[in-house]
């Protein structure tokens, strides 16, 4: 096929060459025509040496998003060819008898940079973080269809959130909107139409799982809870009480739904506040903390001001959590390093004055699968503390 290129300075082929699916801006020398957003082209050394095929983007520092790299070509195929290849592994990690909500494509992670897909027992969520993904979302449903025909129901473009735009959210097949997923046998509604993100936060599979270990017989509260996903964990698992609390009306009220669809007897308590005034109004009442906050970095420029802002929610838990309690404290600011989360949180348990043990760290689920040449894949961060004193 004959592509468009995009042609690098001397010497900047180096990332590449280690697999690394990126090309900077300030790696460019030149394009051989002028480009369009969203464009098919091919980046190639100083030397004019074809190195791979990629998304062009005219938006933002990286310009190529790389889909192959030689010898390997883009084809027709190569959208099935992913597919399959990201299946066989969630059909390695999760049984569909226990499990049918998962992370089904992880942009880099699954070789396809800027497309996340999200699967919901038979329906297909497709989120495009880069307009060339979006311009192919035709052919992506088209290969959905083709792979998935013995059981795909809905495919559903939601766009307009990560392309503000150009993107749109629209069904591509079928017509539903919501279903009611399975994870680990554990039930939840999801709205892939009216809810956040693709409608459900599948990165925390794990960590939920992990949860029940300190839930038994324990007061738990689960802070910006959205649909209560760690709520309904620790319930599973025996909690004397559970209390999800969330800014949101509307999330107060679905995790209230989840937990009535898999507990209706439970002692659970859904309220509407704001998470700090809710921490500093209720010392020692809680055994386990679950501090999950929206991404508080969305760029690099307000790195420092997320910096302080997981600072001070760290040490509003660690003042209000009983002796001897579990905080579960997590991070999903792609910008905020592990090491740069790890001192932010013992920077708070200096503040707060508590004694603290690191007894885990935690990161997404591995249906979100890091690209090992890709580290910055690694976007979720999380500790579970022990507060001895």
């Amino acid at each position: 096929m004959n592509f468009a290129k995009v042609i690098l300075k001397q010497g900047k082929e180096k990332s590449l060459l280690r697999k690394h699916p990126w090309v900077f801006s300030g790696a460019v020398y030149g394009v051989s025509e002028e480009l369009t957003d969203g464009q098919l082209v091919v980046v190639t050394d100083y030397e004019g040496k074809e190195l791979a095929t990629g998304f062009f983007s005219d938006k933002g520092s990286i310009v190529v998003r790389v889909l192959t790299f030689y010898p390997e070509e883009f084809t027709a195929d190569f959208w099935k060819e992913r597919l399959k290849a990201a299946w066989k592994l969630r059909t390695q990690l999760f049984s569909l008898e226990t499990t049918n909500a998962f992370r089904l494509i992880h942009g880099e992670g699954d070789g396809i940079p800027g497309l996340i897909i999200d699967f919901y027992n038979n329906h297909f969520v497709v989120q495009a973080h880069s307009s060339g993904i979006y311009f192919s979302m035709k052919e992506i449903a088209k290969a959905i269809q083709e792979v998935f025909a013995d059981f795909c129901e809905t495919i559903y473009c939601k766009s307009a959130q990560t392309l503000p735009k150009t993107g749109t959210d629209f069904h591509l097949f079928g017509t539903a909107n919501a279903t009611i997923a399975k994870e680990n046998n554990i039930l939840f509604h999801v709205n892939w139409v009216e809810g956040q993100k693709t409608g459900f936060f599948l990165d925390q599979c794990v960590n939920r799982e992990l949860l029940k270990y300190y839930s038994k017989d324990k007061k738990v509260l689960n802070t910006f809870c959205y649909t209560g996903g760690f709520s309904v964990y620790a319930m599973s698992a025996g909690a004397n009480l559970v209390t999800s609390v969330d800014i949101s009306e509307k999330a107060v009220k679905l995790a209230a739904e989840n937990m009535e669809l898999n507990f209706p007897e439970s002692n659970h308590q859904a309220i509407a506040s704001d998470v700090f005034d809710y921490l500093k109004m209720n010392k020692n009442q809680y055994d386990v903390i679950v501090l999950d906050p929206p991404a508080f970095a969305k760029n690099i420029k307000s790195k420092h001001t997320a910096t302080q802002a997981y600072k001070r929610l760290n040490v509003a838990g660690l003042k209000t959590i009983s002796k001897g309690g579990f905080l579960f404290t997590f991070s999903c600011s792609q910008v905020i390093d592990d090491v740069l989360f790890y001192n932010t949180v013992a920077a708070a348990a200096i503040e707060a004055g508590r004694k603290v043990r690191v007894l885990h760290k935690l990161s997404q689920g591995p249906d979100h699968p890091v690209n090992i040449f890709h580290p910055e894949g690694a976007y979720l961060k999380g500790l579970v503390l022990y507060i001895e004193e």
